[in-house]
């Protein structure tokens, strides 16, 4: 079987590409329907972009790659193409869109671009050579093998996030049997994990915190788990976080604790710390925190000082995670192809412009909220523009 270009990974990234690679295109994946992880996504209702995506929302080794990609195929792109099919969507924080309906409405129109392309599912991957010109794939399906020869192969396959659905890391083993290099993987955006379980007591309360890592803070919603913690102010900063790293919390960022607490000795003197400190945040969560923070006494018996000293222990709440959810949880993988290795118009190898990394396999991952599934849109119609193009 003969096709101009061969599609591996009928997920974001890879349907984008199919629906503007032109003619004669495969897709192939091993999962039983295409965009499972859309489906999945946003509590099912896919936070498909966001309004505010710029490449400064990406980490990669080189952060100028994302530019060109996300700059001829905006998220302005994609929400005008969602409108176009009619579907409904709404703002939902942060410039985070999502479906008012459901994640499926987008497969159903991602579905509907590509209609031109041949799509096989449960369908696995084997053995890939180039002759020089063009690329030998045996794809298995229904338990018989086919032979496919291909002018373009993309890989679209995505990390190692989530493997339960899948997630092998072929991309990377394609790109390292090619010549290009890999940035080492890690899990992003994924909860951190203490062995001690220190916070179970707190599970299941959640406040809004600034947790910084490394430098980088995030201003969104903390929450405790049994295993550690999470939430997207942790899953925003486990990107920027690795094992052995403190990170810092603020659990009361939005005012100015230390003039209220001030305030407080004149107004609420009789009052016990905890109590005043109860008014910003869980009760379960001041009970806790007393154990290592000294909130003794009444608000009237506390000096400048003391005051000082508790808004510091507060505001600059330091914990450092044992480890994180790993794969199994994270919503995206960190690293992946070198991007010193692809041409940033076209998502193509150097060495070999007809073999094309797009998505999540590529050394460029977003924040959460949308930013990924962006980069994903972008940088498969900028790998399928090429493809038309040449």
């Amino acid at each position: 079987m003969q096709v101009n270009t061969l599609i591996i990974g009928a997920g974001a990234a890879g349907m984008m590409c199919a629906a503007h690679a032109g003619d004669s295109v495969l897709i192939v994946d091993h999962a039983k329907t295409a965009g499972e992880k859309i489906r999945i996504s946003g509590g099912g209702r896919c936070n498909f972009t966001n309004m505010n995506t710029t490449a400064a929302n990406f980490l990669s080794q080189n952060p100028h790659f994302a530019k060109s990609a996300l700059k001829r195929y905006t998220q302005w792109d994609f929400v005008s193409l969602v409108a176009s099919y009619g579907i409904s969507y709404h703002e939902k924080s942060l410039g985070q869109l999502f479906c008012d309906d459901t994640a499926k409405d987008i497969v159903a129109m991602l579905l509907s671009e590509m209609k031109q392309a041949q799509l096989w599912l449960k369908t696995e991957v084997g053995e890939i050579s180039h002759d020089g010109s063009h690329f030998h794939v045996t794809l298995t399906r229904d338990g018989q093998a086919t032979q496919v020869t291909a002018t373009n192969l993309v890989m679209a396959s995505g990390g190692k996030s989530i493997p339960k659905m899948g997630a092998t890391g072929l991309a990377y083993q394609i790109a390292t049997q090619f010549g290009l290099n890999v940035i080492e993987t890690r899990p992003a955006l994924v909860p951190l994990t203490f062995t001690d379980e220190r916070f179970k007591p707190l599970t299941g309360t959640a406040l809004p915190t600034r947790i910084t890592a490394n430098g980088t803070s995030f201003d969104e919603a903390m929450l405790f788990t049994h295993r550690g913690l999470s939430g997207p102010a942790i899953l925003q900063v486990s990107s920027y976080w690795k094992d052995g790293d403190a990170i810092s919390t603020n659990l009361i960022p939005q005012i100015d604790l230390y003039s209220i607490l001030r305030d407080a000795r004149h107004t609420d003197g009789r009052k016990a710390v905890t109590t005043i400190i109860g008014q910003h945040l869980p009760a379960k969560l001041v009970s806790y925190l007393a154990d290592e923070i000294d909130m003794s006494g009444t608000i009237a018996d506390q000096s400048d000082a003391k005051l000082q000293t508790l808004c510091e222990n507060l505001q600059n709440w330091v914990q450092t995670p044992t480890g994180s959810e790993g794969y199994r949880t994270a919503e995206v993988t960190l690293g992946g192809i070198d991007t010193n290795d692809l041409d940033s118009k076209t998502m193509a190898a150097k060495s070999m412009p007809n073999l094309y990394f797009i998505g999540e396999a590529v050394d460029v991952t977003g924040w959460l909220g949308g930013y990924n599934f962006q980069w994903a849109w972008s940088s498969g119609w900028a790998a399928g523009q090429a493809i038309t193009a040449r």
